[in-house]
């Protein structure tokens, strides 16, 4: 038989074994869908809004009725109870009522009345990042607010117009617009790069699993030439690609979140990722000897592999043997290179080194990979 109609008879088993494998059909495609809906859920909301704080006011004047009004007017913050005890405002915090607190001194008003600089504090629970950003950050633009109001009337005392005051004020306007991560929000940041460490997992899950049974049973249904392993290495990248194209095409699209960019760079770092993923899958199931021997060592391997990657934690501040360690690994280029591409607008030129990590990952597990294939038994 000659080496294409090998490769393609290969490639066509690859196929039937995934179908009629119902745990491998699950990690393969249902297992997908069911994170593309579930896991973004939780980030629907893409910010943090409407978290509760307490108020401490001790001055209760106008202003500091003021205060407490931009406090509940904020985007971020509503006022879960105003009283004078700080003793109140920490058991709503302990209580689980209230994310943080704003504290008003009693001389607040008559420290503005003087011309002097009054202070409020604020805190957070530290124990909810997420939370204690959004009351930090909110109550800080809350007396922002209040105290650029204050100075404008001073200055507008002192000069002609309203307009000449603000601009006293601030003479320099600076306008923040998000260029990729229009809404800021943190689904749109981090959903798209855990969709890639999905795939890549669930396949090397699925596809341990099926070399696990062929190894148990004894029964490897391929040659061991090269056209044999090709053809198989192409049928698991197929898997991939239709994957990718699942969720960079309609999750992405559905979920609204930045893309299509540069549909050309995607497609080519897809080309690439599903062959390196294609090929690390096969060189990693070839020595297993069961089949839940993926399920038992890659499960727990997700979270440290999304670490080294350097989306969730800057890979400047990961240490370099760690780093090397995550190069080894599709994921890490290829979640870097997606988000620049898909999200960013990236050129190929800009994303080189990430294509190049991932030909250089396809071609290494490929070659070991064969080695391995070789000496796989034939089916008896």
């Amino acid at each position: 038989m000659s080496a294409p109609r090998r490769a393609w008879g290969a490639f066509v088993l690859t196929w039937q074994a995934i179908l009629r494998d119902k745990a491998a059909l699950l990690l393969f495609f249902i297992s997908g869908i069911i994170y593309s809906f579930f896991y973004p859920l939780p980030y629907s909301t893409e910010t943090v809004r409407r978290v509760p704080v307490a108020v401490v006011d001790q001055d209760q004047s106008a202003l500091s009725r003021q205060l407490i009004r931009y406090a509940g007017a904020h985007p971020g913050l509503v006022v879960a109870g105003v009283s004078t005890r700080p003793e109140d405002a920490q058991a709503l915090i302990w209580q689980g009522k209230a994310a943080g607190a704003l504290f008003i001194p009693a001389d607040f008003s008559r420290k503005v009345l003087a011309g002097m600089q009054p202070e409020v504090e604020v805190s957070g629970h530290g124990s909810y990042p997420l939370l204690n950003k959004v009351v930090l950050n909110g109550l800080a633009e809350v007396a922002g607010t209040v105290s650029a109001g204050i100075e404008l009337k001073r200055l507008g005392a002192s000069t002609p117009s309203g307009m000449q005051a603000e601009a006293a004020r601030q003479p320099l306007a600076v306008e923040a617009l998000p260029l990729f991560n229009v809404r800021e929000g943190y689904a749109s940041y981090v959903v798209p790069g855990v969709m890639v460490l999905v795939m890549q997992q669930t396949f090397l899950l699925g596809i341990g699993l099926l070399f696990g049974s062929w190894s148990s049973d004894k029964s490897f249904p391929y040659g061991q030439d090269a056209a044999s392993y090709c053809g198989a290495l192409s049928a698991f990248a197929l898997v991939v690609v239709l994957n990718a194209l699942y969720f960079f095409g309609f999750v992405f699209w559905w979920q609204d979140y930045p893309r299509g960019g540069n549909l050309a760079g995607t497609a080519v770092l897809t080309l690439l990722f599903a062959y390196s993923v294609a090929a690390l899958g096969m060189l990693i199931g070839m020595f297993f000897r069961t089949r839940e021997r993926s399920m038992q060592l890659l499960v727990a391997t997700s979270l440290p592999i999304m670490f080294l990657s350097g989306l969730t934690w800057p890979a400047s501040a990961i240490p370099l043997p760690l780093r090397a360690l995550g190069a080894l690994l599709p994921s890490t280029a290829a979640i870097q290179g997606f988000v620049a591409t898909n999200q960013m607008g990236a050129s190929l030129h800009e994303v080189r080194m990430e294509l190049a990590m991932l030909l250089g990952l396809a071609l290494v597990f490929a070659v070991v990979g064969l080695v391995k294939w070789r000496r796989m038994p034939a089916r008896r």
